[in-house]
């Protein structure tokens, strides 16, 4: 007998949707039953836009949703820890848009409330559900042993009022993007940093529009990354003593080829989004613990935090 989807209510309805949803629909998994928005007239035109049966004027009333099972909070990145919160408080699971927060002291709490409810909550990185992850990880040994990991992901951002450029709602570009450069220096080298290292170039509203970064782990292995919001970089390269590999557009669940030693080759394409959404759902259903849990979520705030400070303060910062 096949399971019932998990039914799942929408927090906020920013341009991640756009992205999210189209993955959402190829699942038998799940079933986007709700969205909340801060304005009747905004979730309304959302739900009938994206055919979602229900649509609440306000948050409260979409936790308050007893035909929700989760929530996938698609706020902005200074709302994700309190209204992560409020969802598990109202028993919702929850899978939140990365990155969750740079604050560890927020990962335990969140993870804390989760466990103790007995509710999943899961960071959603989607790009570590695409089997690409997998096959970069895997390629390892043929390289050698690993020497250097390089990152970039940037694109062009024209949008002035664009969220991701207030600082009232955490923005800049390594939150943005960057968050996900160190998301794949941290599986490739299969540790946690130990040092790191940043350098900002602040935009005119006070956010970082290019970050420049440096990873140090306890092996002596350094990632170099670089993220922005002026110009279009996506890539993830591991070098080894006998080789390289890389992947050419890791970060979006958009066809993809991995290319070692020079030789391209063309991935199986697959929606990141909708693995991302099956795996947590599993999770739910008891089937066992989501790919990305506590330990990945606090590995990446400790990290994030530490750029940032470094970046303040022009100085290394030991985690």
């Amino acid at each position: 007998m096949t399971a019932a989807p998990v039914r799942w209510g929408i927090l906020g309805t920013g341009d991640i949707n756009d992205r999210f949803l189209p993955g959402a629909r190829l699942s038998d998994a799940v079933e986007m039953v709700a969205v909340g928005s801060r304005t009747a007239k905004r979730a309304a035109a959302f739900a009938e836009r994206h055919d979602i049966p229900r649509a609440h004027g306000t948050y409260e009333e979409l936790l308050a949703d007893p035909g929700v099972d989760a929530i996938y909070n698609a706020l902005p990145n200074s709302l994700h820890h309190p209204w992560t919160l409020r969802s598990l408080a109202a028993g919702k699971h929850v899978l939140c848009e990365k990155p969750y927060t740079r604050q560890p002291a927020e990962v335990d709490e969140a993870f804390d409330a989760a466990d103790r409810a007995g509710l999943v909550l899961s960071e959603a990185f989607m790009w570590r559900h695409h089997p690409q992850a997998r096959h970069l990880v895997e390629s390892l040994p043929a390289i050698g042993a690993l020497q250097a990991i390089r990152a970039t992901f940037g694109y062009v951002q024209e949008g002035a009022a664009d969220v991701r450029l207030r600082p009232d709602l955490e923005g800049g570009s390594l939150m943005d993007v960057g968050c996900y450069c160190v998301s794949g220096s941290r599986l490739v080298a299969g540790e946690e940093p130990d040092v790191v290292y940043g350098v900002a170039l602040p935009g005119p509203t006070g956010v970082d529009i290019r970050f420049t970064g440096l990873l140090h782990f306890p092996s002596g292995l350094v990632a170099e990354f670089m993220s922005g919001f002026t110009s279009t970089l996506h890539t993830l390269e591991a070098i080894g003593t006998g080789g390289s590999v890389m992947l050419t557009n890791p970060w979006q669940s958009r066809p993809v080829s991995i290319v070692r030693d020079g030789v391209e080759t063309q991935l199986v394409a697959e929606n990141a989004y909708r693995l991302e959404l099956e795996d947590v759902s599993r999770a739910i259903r008891g089937e066992g613990p989501p790919l990305l849990g506590r330990a990945d979520a606090m590995g990446q705030a400790r990290a994030l935090d530490g750029l940032l400070r470094s970046a303040a303060t022009g100085q290394p910062v030991t985690l």
